[in-house]
């Protein structure tokens, strides 16, 4: 079978037969494709490269450590860690401090977004699927509003038609998912601003 015939996944299968090669010629299949997108990130050539070689020691650890599972997904898996790294290098390179937790906090408001660099970019991208993500973790009416209210920016008034219920009612259900967040994000130590 001509190499360029071999999916991705056959690649993976021969690389953790035994065979070296294959993870070589996964890595020259899709050097160009990753490492433009470090670099389209980063705009900066040595940084690209550090990064890259970090894409691809972990793809190798993942591998030979037996926790690959991300069948016929060889590159977006491959992507999603390009990605990961961006954020993680721009995350060291910010000392964030964390969410206060007092009473009058309200979550969304400490984040701050002023998204001029590249960096903050990624962060506030981060930040947005870190919120996303505890959103799940909320009762499902109290999810509804604060979905409607802060992704869809719908008015209390209009969230209190659209669900049926009261003003008052659209409202506490805010509040007390505010309250929820702001445990999560303690729980799971998130930081939720840029600077």
């Amino acid at each position: 079978m001509q190499a360029s015939k071999i999916t991705d996944q056959e690649l993976v299968r021969q690389f953790l037969d035994g065979r070296e090669s294959a993870f070589e010629k996964l890595l020259l299949r899709h050097k160009s494709q990753v490492f433009t997108k470090i670099y389209i990130m980063v705009k900066d050539e040595d940084l690209a490269n550090d990064i890259f070689q970090d894409t691809f020691i972990k793809v190798l650890q993942t591998l030979k450590g037996g926790k690959y599972n991300e069948e016929g997904k060889f590159l977006p898996w491959v992507m999603r860690i390009a990605h990961n790294l961006v954020i993680d290098h721009f995350r060291k390179g910010k000392k964030m401090p964390a969410v206060r937790s007092d009473e009058n906090n309200d979550v969304f408001a400490s984040i701050q977004h002023d998204g001029d660099t590249i960096e903050d970019q990624l962060c506030w991208e981060q930040i947005l699927n870190d919120v996303k993500d505890l959103l799940e973790f909320l009762p499902e009416d109290q999810r509804r509003v604060v979905y409607q209210r802060h992704y869809c920016d719908m008015s209390f008034k209009e969230i209190a038609e659209s669900n049926d219920i009261s003003i008052n009612t659209a409202l506490g259900r805010m509040r007390y998912a505010l309250i929820n967040l702001r445990k999560l994000v303690e729980q799971r130590n998130l930081v939720l601003t840029l600077s």
